[in-house]
């Protein structure tokens, strides 16, 4: 299964907000054994953010999407999941009671009565507008829902809201209520060396060597001007801790073999 996400909001993409998903992502991944496969970031563009959704649903793979979930004028994403699935939006009965809920939640922190049938509480409804046959993803901070729609094979796109708070253990839920099958604790590992003043083009066929005789992945991340170790290379390989193993010895002995001046190892998991 392969896992993404997609950032929407113009206010990433202009810098008046920094995303802050991606890293978070990544480690509450990292924390369950699983890699995020990709990150998408859109505008506050309809066309293009039904369109992304289109590839998402179509894509078989598990998609989170943050942000766009309101009901305010520059909040597309529940319409364009609509448009993408070629479903009408429809008041889902739970997101209904919930968001009711928490209007009766706010009337009674601010000492007020609830009126149900003000325009302020009719237009929150709207946030419970979801394509038809949809999911609701439960909202512990305000009890307003996000939802989610399946896709392709075995696949979804679950939508959160663009406030971290929020949407962060509600990515939590889901994955601990839908993918625990797919966590690999203990599984994956990564292991590296330092290479100094050495050029990529002459080590990629030992990286191209490495991967066809052994079942995992390798990289090299190169840096021109790094404090420590100025010009360098770290090349590694990653995947099943026992072949990583017997990889990384391979690879260590191929660049011993070439004469080339190493630096410190590193093993992450």
């Amino acid at each position: 299964m392969n896992f993404g996400i997609l950032i929407i909001g113009d206010e990433i993409l202009s810098g008046r907000r920094a995303d802050k998903h991606l890293a978070k992502t990544i480690e509450l991944f990292g924390a369950r054994g699983l890699q995020l496969a990709y990150a998408d970031y859109v505008g506050d563009d309809p066309a293009r953010i039904t369109a992304t959704l289109e590839r998402a649903f179509a894509s078989g793979d598990v998609v989170f999407s943050f942000g766009g979930i309101g009901a305010t004028p520059d909040d597309h994403t529940r319409h364009c999941a609509g448009a993408a699935l070629q479903r009408a939006l429809v008041l889902h009965p739970q997101a209904k009671l919930l968001i009711q809920e928490r209007m009766q939640d706010m009337a009674r922190e601010k000492g007020l009565a609830y009126e149900p049938e003000r325009d302020d509480n009719l237009h929150r409804l709207n946030m419970g507008m979801f394509p038809q046959g949809a999911h609701i993803i439960p909202n512990p901070y305000n009890k307003i829902p996000g939802f989610s729609c399946e896709g392709s094979g075995d696949g979804g796109v679950y939508f959160l809201p663009g406030f971290p708070v929020m949407a962060w253990p509600m990515l939590e839920w889901v994955l601990d209520t839908k993918y625990p099958a797919y966590f690999r604790q203990d599984a994956w590992q990564e292991n590296s060396i330092i290479v100094f003043a050495a050029m990529e083009a002459s080590l990629t066929p030992l990286m191209v060597r490495i991967e066809a005789e052994h079942a995992v992945k390798v990289f090299s991340l190169p840096s021109v001007d790094h404090p420590q170790y100025g010009r360098h290379i770290e090349l590694g390989v990653k995947g099943a801790p026992g072949v990583v193993e017997a990889a990384y010895a391979d690879l260590v002995a191929a660049l011993k073999a070439m004469q080339l001046s190493l630096g410190p190892e590193m093993v992450r998991k």
